[in-house]
């Protein structure tokens, strides 16, 4: 029998090389493959060390007040959760700048709060500066619309008409203090005053209680009040006396009548003069809650501080950074 040897070609894909070898009668071709292309990835662009990162923006919340048919708000600070950041930030004045220009300009709506609740518009026609405050802050000013069952209002809180419209919308109502809230008032600062170690006032409680108001806040039945009391000095930017003190508290209704929510005393001679006097207050988070701003008056300068309640306690969650230097709240 004639042995028939078939030669067969195989292409085997190997590291390198290229050979015949002879195996059994069968020829096996070992053949390299083609040179394979290599993609190195592009390096990422370096980055610019002198570049500004971005940063979380929140809304601008303003204060103000009017005089007659106008009103001028000054910027309180960016709105965080129920906190505020200082506007502009120290860290990002460019681009701050930049958003003032576009929020703040000539023909900027603003609506109005008092109570927590809207009660008109503004709408920009002039923009300033406020400078009594810890840093210079843009101000708004421009005739002031008021709904005819808020003709009394005076002071107010803004939002922008955009950010505004995600609150809900309730009616006004003006909040009128009653006996029992004064009574109250005294009855929790006689008790403050002797568990901070401060001297009596010298012409009693009532004499030192320089500003007292009833309000309503979101999320709370009945109606609470806030009283200063100041010791050799006055609720304004003025020099205090020697051995000055300013105690703000705040009460809410109880079963038992009303109950200390928050107080704060400020001693001038350890954390120098600093007068908190409740300004209003809004739901300015929207988390069904109000939070409470606080119009403070220093020696020179006056600034803003806020309130909240959080884990069930209320606390001051801001405070600008002329007086934040004092830790005696409670």
């Amino acid at each position: 029998m004639r042995r028939h040897l078939l030669a067969i070609a195989v292409i085997l894909t190997v590291a390198t090389g290229c050979d015949n070898v002879a195996w059994g009668g069968v020829e096996v071709a070992l053949i390299a493959p083609p040179t394979a292309e290599v993609v190195v990835p592009e390096r990422p662009d370096e980055p610019d060390e002198n570049a500004v990162p971005e940063r979380e923006v929140g809304p601008l919340l303003l204060a103000g007040a009017r005089d007659g048919s106008r009103a001028t708000l000054a910027v309180v600070g960016e709105i965080h959760g129920d906190s505020l950041a200082p506007f502009p930030h120290p860290g990002y004045p460019q681009q701050d700048s930049v958003r003032a220009a576009n929020l703040l300009g000539l023909g900027s709506e603003w609506v109005l709060f008092a109570e927590g609740v809207r009660v008109g518009r503004l709408t920009t026609d002039e923009v300033g500066t406020v400078t009594e405050t810890c840093s210079p802050r843009v101000s708004v000013s421009g005739m002031v619309e008021l709904l005819p069952t808020a003709a009394t209002a005076e002071r107010f809180l803004a939002l922008s008409a955009d950010e505004a419209a995600r609150l809900a919308y309730r009616e006004y109502e003006e909040i009128q203090r009653d006996y029992d809230q004064g009574v109250a008032s005294l009855d929790i600062v006689g008790q403050l005053i002797p568990s901070v170690g401060a001297p009596w006032p010298d012409q009693g409680t009532l004499a030192a209680r320089q500003d007292i108001q009833a309000f309503q806040l979101d999320g709370v039945t009945g109606q609470g009040v806030a009283a200063t009391f100041i010791y050799r000095d006055q609720l304004a930017v003025a020099p205090p006396g020697p051995g000055a003190y300013a105690v703000f508290l705040m009460a809410l209704p109880s079963a038992a009548g009303y109950q200390e929510a928050f107080s704060w005393y400020r001693a001038v001679d350890i954390d120098g003069k600093g007068a908190p006097r409740f300004l209003d207050h809004l739901d300015w988070d929207g988390d069904g809650e109000s939070e409470i701003l606080l119009d403070v008056f220093g020696a020179d300068r006056r600034w803003y501080a806020g309130l909240a309640r959080q884990q069930g306690e209320w606390v001051r969650t801001f405070q600008d950074a002329c007086g934040s230097g004092s830790t005696s709240g409670q």
